[in-house]
């Protein structure tokens, strides 16, 4: 929820306190068909929610807790906390305060916006590597964030900000959704930083005007709130507010730069295993960021990451709260639920590793997908054709001829199981999903007869891959792919080669993509909705493009795709793809028409201030440059029509 956002809690819902009975609680009555978002916890109710471990907690378990901004209740707090709501909810209600004595909280000032969303890679990796932690130790990370933000904080003392905080703080129970944080607008002083095992705490009260996104919460049970916290908040829950002076957005800017870090580019385990190079991983973090946000990786594939680091460290604080609730020895139940915790942390871990290392990720960190082994020809040496409708008749074969073999399916699965190197695959009007589209190994072909339009084979949303191949010939023909919620390209060339002809590629996440060694040839096609580039060609690949709609790609559901460069067709160099193109059609692509990635700018044998004055003014065209790029690339463009993409026609990109 947006910071100047209010969610009212229906009065039906909210616990007021009695200014003169200090302890008891009332009610007001039922507002009619009004839906409760939360219940707010009485301002002196003894089952008040309060942060975990208020004094610093010793070694891991405190660096753990100091990095979290929104801090959990222990178990045993937890439990409590149950047992009292329960007991409260059976107390007769009294009467509610009227509501002409209740203030309402005006809405939040907007927070200064942070300038890391609009840095390119570059400036990020400057930035922390360069200014922040200057090539020091992952061990000595936590003091180098430190240090940073302590001078930082040296230029104002007192400033206004909007506390986000947890709402167990505030509420007995709520909708999460409805109620991410609680927001309260307080005046901040600054004060030195205690020691390295604590996070950095400030002193913090209610400002005037009495402002929150929750209209009508008690600015008594705010006050008390406080009181029980001494008015000290952890630091990274205050965001300044815009309107105060240049020194609050430097330190707004150092807030996130720390915030940042610890929410995506810090693991635990980097102070625990050996790392020569501490600021050469953390280069590599920011590039898998800003992969995620330039679309490079799909959108489905950054959900999945974002939410196994989330898990990772949800289940690490689980461990070490466990731990913690273990007075004297454990029992035998106590070290095996220990165990299988750590385990279960451990193969996180293994996870996120594998996102981290390129390496591993060359085509992003899939599942394997290719498991099944070649068949090749059948013992007999005939092929078979396979006719996929719900009932075969002897019109839809009239054109065959005598001889030919047939067998009849109603499920395009099955007849993909069931073919040897060959085959060739009929398909009639209809909608169908195949998961053994992700498993092609023999050379098949696979046709529609009648309009593509009315062809439609949609992925499964719970698997990975949508169609995938390693054959070395595989043709699709007169078909509608539609792809739904899967998270890798519509269609993912490993090996060999693929032909498409006379298709339409409705994309959701990545659009094609031919990986290094693998060739591809499209014509008289329709690409639309990538998330990421139309067409991707790997270094070493080879596609051929003839008579093609690419349009609408780059559709990017990220909130930084300003500097976003993928658009209709993105080569990666080193070593170069081959690629042909005549008479296609790329247009209103997010990025630009056809973009040209490569590892530096001298890469290419041009001339270096041609190939600069290329790279820097992007849309503006230099056709000697282009031309030697193109011939040193194998890139053979010929009759295309590239319009109105919205960063322009062709690009040339220094990763």
């Amino acid at each position: 929820m947006a910071s100047g956002a209010r969610a009212p809690v229906p009065e039906d819902s909210v616990r007021t306190v009695s200014p003169g009975r200090r302890g008891e609680k009332g009610v007001s009555a039922p507002t009619g068909d009004s839906v409760a978002v939360g219940t707010l916890k009485s301002a002196a109710s003894p089952v008040r929610a309060v942060v975990a471990s208020p004094r610093p907690a010793k070694g891991k378990a405190g660096r753990e807790a100091a990095r979290r901004r929104l801090q959990l209740l222990p178990a045993s707090q937890a439990e409590g906390r149950g047992e009292g709501a329960q007991e409260d909810e059976d107390e007769e209600p009294l009467l509610s305060v009227p509501e002409e004595d209740e203030e309402e909280a005006q809405p939040l000032p907007p927070v200064c916006v942070s300038p890391m969303r609009g840095m390119w890679r570059d400036e990020k990796v400057a930035l922390y590597c360069d200014e922040v932690l200057q090539g020091c130790k992952a061990e000595d990370a936590d003091e180098a964030m430190s240090n940073y933000l302590s001078e930082k904080l040296k230029l104002k003392d007192k400033w206004l900000g909007v506390w986000r905080t947890n709402p167990e703080l505030f509420f007995v129970k709520y909708e999460e959704a409805s109620i991410p944080f609680v927001g309260v607008l307080v005046e901040v002083t600054c004060k030195p930083h205690q020691s390295l095992s604590s996070c950095f705490k400030v002193t913090v009260s209610v400002a005037e005007p009495f402002s929150s996104n929750i209209a009508n919460i008690p600015r008594n049970l705010v006050n008390e709130i406080l009181e029980e916290l001494e008015h000290s908040v952890p630091l990274l829950e205050v965001y300044p507010v815009e309107g105060q002076d240049s020194d609050i957005h430097d330190i707004a800017l150092a807030l996130e730069v720390v915030r940042f870090f610890y929410d995506f580019l810090w693991r635990d385990w980097d102070d625990e295993e050996s790392c020569e190079n501490y600021t050469a991983l953390i280069e590599e973090r920011i590039n898998l960021w800003c992969d995620i946000q330039d679309g490079t990786i799909p959108g489905p594939i950054a959900q999945r990451f974002k939410k196994t680091l989330e898990k990772y460290k949800n289940k690490r604080v689980e461990l070490i709260e466990y731990q913690s609730n273990i007075k004297e020895d454990p029992s035998a139940a106590e070290a095996v639920e220990c165990w299988k915790k750590y385990y279960e942390i451990v193969m996180l871990c293994g996870l996120l590793k594998m996102w981290e290392d390129l390496r591993l990720r060359v085509h992003g960190p899939f599942f394997p997908r290719i498991l099944r082994r070649r068949k090749g020809k059948r013992d007999f040496g005939k092929t078979i054709t396979h006719i996929v409708a719900k009932v075969m008749t002897t019109d839809m074969v009239k054109d065959l001829s005598s001889d030919t073999l047939l067998q009849q399916h109603d499920d395009l699965d099955l007849a993909l199981d069931s073919c040897y190197s060959g085959d060739t695959v009929v398909i009639f009007p209809g909608e169908y999903q195949a998961v053994n589209l992700a498993l092609l190994t023999d050379d098949i072909i696979i046709k529609g007869i009648g309009k593509r339009e009315e062809i439609m084979i949609t992925s499964e949303p719970s698997h990975d891959s949508f169609v995938v191949s390693k054959a070395d010939n595989v043709k699709l023909m007169h078909l509608s792919l539609i792809q739904q919620g899967t998270v890798d390209g519509i269609v993912v060339v490993e090996s060999g080669h693929m032909t498409l002809e006379n298709c339409i590629l409705k994309c959701e996440g990545t659009g094609v993509c031919v990986l290094t060694g693998a060739a591809l040839t499209i014509t008289d096609s329709e690409i639309t909705g990538a998330q990421g580039a139309g067409v991707e060609l790997y270094p070493g690949s080879i596609a051929i493009l003839e008579r093609n709609e690419i349009h609408h790609c780059n559709n990017l559901r990220t909130s930084d795709n300003s500097k976003s460069t993928l658009g209709g067709v993105n080569m990666k160099v080193l070593p170069a793809p081959k690629l042909k193109m005549t008479n296609n059609h790329i247009y209103n692509n997010n990025g630009y028409g056809v973009s040209i990635l490569q590892p530096t700018e001298q890469y290419f044998i041009v001339a270096e201030e041609a190939l600069n004055k290329g790279a820097a003014s992007g849309d503006k065209k230099d056709d000697s440059m282009l031309s030697r790029v193109m011939q040193n690339l194998n890139l053979e463009m010929n009759n295309n029509k590239i319009e109105a993409n919205l960063k322009g026609d062709i690009r040339i990109v220094t990763s």
